[in-house]
């Protein structure tokens, strides 16, 4: 049971299915008043259904929640805003074409004489975002804005709901960097301070010991429990998350060196002077057959542009591109998988997964594609292809037949990676392949990534985390200010790595 001491809100007995799955079974949860408490789990854990049940998304089957020790039904988003609850989800969910001032205040827009007080409002925004240390101008659109200003303006809006007491942030550093997930947490410590309790839901594990009072951890919809994070290892919480000992990542150097073995002279991509006006500036790169090279940098730095070049979503303004010595002249992503080149995209949202479509034909896409729409792949073909990658890839699901966006954000990612592996590529290009994703699965992931390179396959790797660019990667080009700095190869030291994202090599 649940020290509910000093509870704010508590949940008890929470029970939720959905059709062949348990979501949530005998959860409990509770947070204190001023408090910062930490949700976290592995992908499937529950942690999402327990946000939509205490955000009226969704109602529980079973089990009762309480406000300052009143019984509550929470019955829809709008009620949980009533009573205080706030949410800024881990995909930004705004209007593009609306001003960053509009976004804030829509539905809440200040009046004067019938009409919207535009001078007032946009004073008002400016003023919030100043608050969250973000000096922009906002009258601009939403979208001429990067993701990470556009997850500032999310947090932004739900903090001028005047009754909000409760704020719940899901995975809101996935798309900042280093400064700006400080100022972040700079922010949530005075919401604090100021009597806010705030949910952090997050797969971060520095930014839980960093910033949060509190622990709960969750595991295949069920509690494992809740820890003050002063007094729990950080092993330990691994271990709980995940529910074995984490031996794969102490194995993963081990891995890399035996892989290194399968390296091969000859290049299936060469890049010279490659470049495009604006996003990033020349640079030359090879990938060989076996080889991992990751792509280091802080937000910004002209990683994603990098990628999107090799991939053909966008053309150079210069240099040259030849795919096993054969020279690129169409740049566009058909002619890519043609060519035997997949990318994983940094937003599996907006670019990866098609919403509607089930898992299978999610990871039938780009095989159908390379075939042509006339050469309409069996559907017999396309469960035996599906049913393989779910196994692999282990993608919780109860079928191949379940639409994708009912699947956690992490096999989500695991479906976008199974419809490239589907086509067999030479080249594989993966964009944050383990954002959002736990730490079980990082494992997977990156064992997987070695695993194609001593198939002879050459990838590309991108990640915000230090710690696993290196793990995995054979070969580290660091990227500034969208311009290659500098590659190192063999084993390297991680602050020689952070020197030269940092501008201060020695």
């Amino acid at each position: 049971m649940l020290n509910s001491e000093n509870a704010l809100i508590t949940m008890k007995g929470i029970h939720k299915s959905f059709p062949g799955v348990q979501a949530l079974e005998d959860v409990d949860f509770n947070l204190r008043r001023e408090e910062i408490h930490a949700l976290v789990g592995e992908n499937g854990a529950g942690k999402s259904t327990l946000i939509k049940v205490l955000t009226g998304v969704e109602k529980p089957d079973k089990g009762m929640i309480t406000l300052d020790g009143k019984e509550i039904q929470i019955k829809s988003t709008q009620h949980a805003q009533e009573i205080g609850i706030s949410t800024v989800y881990q995909e930004v969910n705004l209007c593009p074409n609306l001003t960053v001032a509009e976004n804030i205040f829509i539905g809440r827009e200040p009046h004067k004489l019938g009409c919207v007080d535009w001078k007032t409002m946009n004073q008002n925004a400016g003023q919030i975002m100043k608050s969250l240390d973000v000096d922009i101008d906002v009258t601009r659109a939403l979208g001429s804005f990067s993701v990470a200003i556009q997850q500032m303006t999310a947090i932004a809006r739900a903090l001028i709901i005047s009754s909000a007491r409760i704020l719940i942030l899901d995975e809101p550093t996935s798309s900042l960097d280093a400064h700006e997930t400080s100022q972040l947490f700079a922010v949530m410590r005075k919401l604090k301070k100021d009597g806010m309790s705030i949910i952090f839901i997050t797969h971060f594990l520095d930014q839980v010991y960093e910033v949060t009072d509190r622990i709960t951890v969750l595991r295949n919809g069920k509690l494992v429990g809740t820890y003050e994070t002063a007094t729990l290892p950080r092993l330990d919480l691994i271990t709980k998350m995940i529910g074995r000992s984490l031996t794969e990542f102490e194995d993963m150097t081990k891995t890399k060196l035996e892989s290194s073995k399968h390296i091969r002279g000859d290049a299936l991509l060469k890049a010279r002077d490659l470049g495009q006006m604006g996003a990033i500036e020349p640079f030359d790169l090879e990938l060989h057959a076996g080889e991992v090279v990751g792509l280091a940098g802080l937000l910004g730095s002209g990683r994603s542009e990098l990628a999107a070049l090799l991939f053909g979503t966008e053309k150079p303004d210069f240099g040259t591109l030849t795919i096993s010595e054969k020279a690129v002249t169409d740049f566009s992503p058909l002619a890519s998988i043609n060519r035997g080149i997949g990318l994983c995209p940094e937003d599996r949202k907006a670019e990866g997964i098609v919403d509607d479509l089930s898992i299978r034909e999610n990871i039938i896409l780009a095989m159908q594609a390379s075939r042509g729409w006339l050469r309409y792949l069996p559907v017999q073909k396309q469960y035996e292809i599906a049913e393989h990658f779910i196994k692999l890839l282990n993608i919780v699901t109860p079928s191949a037949d379940q639409l994708v966006k009912n699947l956690s954000g992490g096999n989500q990612q695991k479906v976008i990676l199974a419809r490239w592996l589907a086509i067999n590529p030479q080249v594989l290009i993966l964009d944050e392949p383990t954002r959002g994703i736990d730490v079980g699965a990082k494992a997977e992931i990156q064992k997987l990534v070695l695993s194609l390179a001593e198939d002879g396959k050459a990838c590309v790797f991108i990640s915000s985390e230090l710690d696993e660019v290196l793990r995995t990667s054979h070969r580290i080009v660091v990227l500034r200010e969208r311009e290659k700095i500098n590659e190192f190869s063999g084993e390297v030291e991680e602050h020689k790595i952070m020197q030269a994202m940092a501008g201060s090599e020695v």
